[in-house]
């Protein structure tokens, strides 16, 4: 059952308007108001606290492009759905400007709105207790040095591990050691709250060592169990400024009794060195103690192909933002095989970060992707429960047969057939 919800639906065809109103209303959704331009909408939200508005693009005076800017002047900003007859690249590209623009944005749907479309509204929102709070990106508290230093020291801070599956056997092949921050004060906090205050404070050192030193016990724990696998670790690329980090890198390792090749070290490009020549000179340095190294997020910010190609990558992590909704989408698709084709002919490992999808984990499969993290193969996990996962046997998707390219969409089976001959 739908908590109610305040819902306005702008378009500027009274038509679709009114279909809109009547599928929501007949879905369970609270008080369904319309406005047929974008400035009666604006003037709306000024008077009324709107849940959710559906916003149509084309639209005369001001288009929606224009209106989702204007809404960072709301004071109570609602949750987005674009509905519109526009191309999904172009609804993708509205969908992202607003998203970076801090708003929440459910999701992009044709026009007319259809039955099934508002099905797939509902079960996004039927998904969360508290949708209106949940869809909204987490924002970003400042925490203060002192704070953060008692964090660490008491391992408040502790690592989590997503598990890595190989596209070919299903097996669990690595893990990334993610943060979390189990506060007494504000409970379980997410990376997104607290990482920016972390650099803030320069105590970016000191959380990469708690999380080498939780990512070595972890490691310890499952050979012993005879399970080994590479962990992967965050490392801003900022404290590539200090010579002397791949050595105490290296002891820390050694001084646990596992290999250097044991870790993986992921690149996080948030920053640069302040000496261009200090990056490739702490980059190769980690390479020659046999560290693994993978360029974090390729595709997005400062991962670009130049630093592909003049860094000595052993793993290329493509972002999630080329992976979700691959399979359904030409564009993202021509990038996302453009990617795997390019990191496997640099002979990099190419890993595909944020699947959610049984089409998009199939798809990655199709073009060559070598392995899968995201979480229709899991969450993050403590260690216990990782363990435990180690121990199961591979299950669906990874358990089912490949299906034939010709069940899959177009482009999947076109640019299988370009892998192929690529790799010849």
């Amino acid at each position: 059952m739908l908590k109610p919800l305040r819902v306005l639906v702008l378009d500027d065809h009274p038509i679709h308007c009114l279909q809109a109103r009547h599928l929501l209303q007949a879905a369970g959704f609270g008080r369904v108001d319309s406005a047929l331009d974008a400035r009666q909408a604006l003037a709306m939200l000024h008077r009324q606290v709107y849940d959710l508005v559906l916003v149509d693009l084309h639209m005369p005076e001001m288009d929606g492009v224009q209106f989702i800017h204007a809404l960072t002047g709301v004071d109570q900003v609602p949750i987005l759905a674009i509905v519109s007859s526009c191309s999904r690249r172009l609804m993708n590209s509205v969908s992202l400007m607003a998203k970076e623009k801090g708003l929440a944005v459910l999701g992009t749907f044709p026009k007319p709105l259809e039955a099934i479309h508002v099905e797939q509204i509902s079960a996004i929102i039927g998904n969360s207790q508290d949708p209106v709070l949940a869809a909204r990106p987490e924002h970003e508290a400042v925490f203060d040095r002192q704070v953060l230093e008692r964090a660490i020291e008491r391992r408040e801070l502790k690592a989590r591990f997503q598990p890595r599956r190989s596209l070919s056997t299903g097996r669990i092949v690595g893990a990334e050691a993610l943060v979390r921050w189990n506060s007494p004060s504000f409970g379980l906090l997410m990376p997104d709250s607290f990482l920016a205050s972390i650099s803030r404070c320069q105590l970016d050192h000191a959380l990469l060592l708690l999380m080498l030193d939780d990512a070595l016990q972890a490691q310890q724990h499952w050979q012993r169990l005879g399970h080994r696998l590479s962990v992967s670790v965050n490392l801003p690329t900022g404290l590539l400024d200090d010579p002397g980090l791949p050595d105490q890198l290296q002891q820390i390792t050694l001084a646990s009794g596992l290999a250097t090749s044991d870790i993986c070290f992921e690149l996080l490009e948030t920053e640069r060195p302040l000496s261009p020549g200090q990056y490739h000179m702490g980059a190769s340095r980690l390479r020659l103690k046999g560290f693994g190294l993978a360029q974090d997020d390729f595709g997005m910010g400062y991962s670009s192909m130049y630093s592909l190609i003049s860094t000595p990558f052993t793993e290329m992590k493509i972002d999630r933002h080329f992976v979700h909704g691959a399979a359904a989408d030409d564009a993202r698709a021509a990038a996302l095989v453009a990617a795997v084709q390019l990191g496997r002919q640099l002979g990099l490992e190419v890993v595909a970060e944020g699947v959610e999808s049984a089409r998009d984990l199939e798809f990655l499969r199709q073009i060559g992707c070598d392995s899968a993290q995201g979480y229709l193969i899991s969450a993050a996990l403590e260690l216990d429960a990782f363990t435990q996962l180690l121990g199961c046997t591979v299950t669906p998707p990874f358990s089912s047969p490949t299906r034939p390219a010709s069940s899959l969409p177009c482009q999947t089976s076109r640019y299988a057939a370009s892998r192929k001959t690529s790799d010849d």
